[in-house]
């Protein structure tokens, strides 16, 4: 709750800012009024429903299944191993699913105390149950540290941002430049789709770099649970030398892995190198 009320009142100051600053440019007031509230309803709606649907979604797009821990020996170990790392994270019991294909895994969910922590079979029969449990570590920090409600919101504030500042440097550009006078004409439209593109890459690049920073947090935070870098190191060296599982795009951020892109400012991971780097570097020793 407190991550969503701080979500709530940086757009609310988001927009009162920007409101304020195309006031003093001289922007029609009533029109800066009618954008902030459909920024706002625009940005925070759809942010709330991508996180109340979280769990649904991810199940549906890759095709998990639930398992309950009975349906053989594999599952009542990832199971009771999650149940576990979920005690020493001090959350509720996540769901637990496996789903068909290449090596990744993932957690989502609105709540900390109803998340989900998916498997894929690659993961289970390309790593070693201590490698599969740091990894298991890795998603329950996830769930721990907020990560998906804060990583949701986020976009949000950016998306009603995104929204609201294309559309009033649509409005300036068309009555300054094309010297429209009512209404709008097609300087608006055309400044607003590109500032649009423009806008949405930068808000892109912020999200993926925290997503960056939230990979160095749960690689730690499974070292801590599990008492040592050591397996989580071998986790991660075991990605670095085979074919990761591609998510889907709404999901890649939520992975143990993904690709890096030919530019770093767009990746949701950082290289497997660094992360490895950084957990060597560090003691992780519970006290």
């Amino acid at each position: 709750m407190k991550r969503i009320f701080l979500f709530v009142v940086t757009n609310l100051t988001l927009m009162v800012v920007l409101s304020l600053v195309c006031s003093i440019l001289g922007i029609d007031p009533a029109t800066t009024g009618g954008l902030a509230i459909f920024s706002l309803v625009f940005g925070m709606g759809g942010a709330f429903v991508s996180l109340l649907l979280s769990k649904k979604m991810a199940k549906w797009s890759v095709g998990a299944r639930t398992i309950s821990g009975s349906e053989g020996e594999t599952e009542g170990w990832l199971v009771r191993t999650v149940e576990q790392l979920a005690q020493q994270a001090k959350i509720g019991m996540p769901e637990v699913a496996i789903y068909n294909g290449a090596a990744n895994a993932f957690a989502t969910g609105a709540f900390k105390n109803k998340s989900l922590v998916a498997v894929s079979t690659g993961l289970l029969q390309g790593m070693s149950r201590a490698e599969v449990r740091a990894v298991l570590g890795h998603e329950v920090a996830h769930v721990a540290n907020g990560d998906m409600v804060t990583m949701t919101l986020l976009q949000g504030v950016l998306n009603a941002a995104v929204l609201f500042l294309s559309r009033v440097i649509g409005f300036a550009v068309d009555r300054a430049v094309f010297r429209t006078r009512r209404g709008v004409g097609l300087g608006y439209y055309l400044t607003r789709m590109a500032m649009q593109l423009i806008l949405g890459i930068l808000a892109s690049m912020i999200v993926m770099a925290y997503s960056r920073r939230r990979e160095y947090a749960a690689d730690a935070c499974s070292a801590r649970y599990l008492g040592s870098a050591t397996d989580m190191v071998a986790a991660l060296q075991r990605l670095g030398g085979i074919s990761a599982g591609e998510l889907p795009d709404s999901m890649k951020a939520f992975g143990i892995s993904g690709r890096e892109h030919w530019a770093r400012l767009f990746s949701s991971h950082p290289p497997i190198e660094s992360r490895i780097a950084r957990l060597r570097s560090r003691s992780y020793q519970e006290p």
